[in-house]
């Protein structure tokens, strides 16, 4: 179970828990390559159309990364910061699968976890 440090995503016993920063009441339904911060965190941006209210930016976020990753939404939760825009997303599975299926979708996306130049915009 091999990541990088300069990775959003961290394999757990139960899966692999995805560092995420969700923008909501965007124009648009969208995930970004990931940025890293100030601080050093490397987070996937994400934009939802859905409100921040009643969990709605929260369940379309789901939705959003299970259509992406292929996976299904039952097998992802928001395991932390459910009223942040700063969130850690929780995909349940076996962490070597799922991790080698996040890091072949980010290559998909041109993007490499490892090496990664720093990033703004978040």
């Amino acid at each position: 179970m091999a990541s990088s440090a300069a990775s959003p995503f961290r394999p757990l016993a139960e899966g692999v828990r995805v560092a995420v920063h969700l923008q909501p009441g965007a124009r648009r339904e969208a995930l970004g390559g990931p940025v890293e911060l100030a601080d050093g965190a490397v987070l996937i941006k994400a934009w939802v159309t859905a409100p921040p209210e009643g969990g709605k930016a929260n369940a379309r976020l789901l939705a959003l990364l299970a259509k992406a990753w292929k996976v299904p939404k039952a097998a992802l939760e928001v395991a932390s910061g459910s009223k942040e825009r700063r969130k850690s997303i929780l995909v349940r599975g076996d962490p070597d699968l799922v991790l080698g299926q996040l890091e072949a979708w980010l290559a998909a996306q041109g993007v490499a976890t490892k090496g990664m130049a720093a990033r703004n915009g978040v």
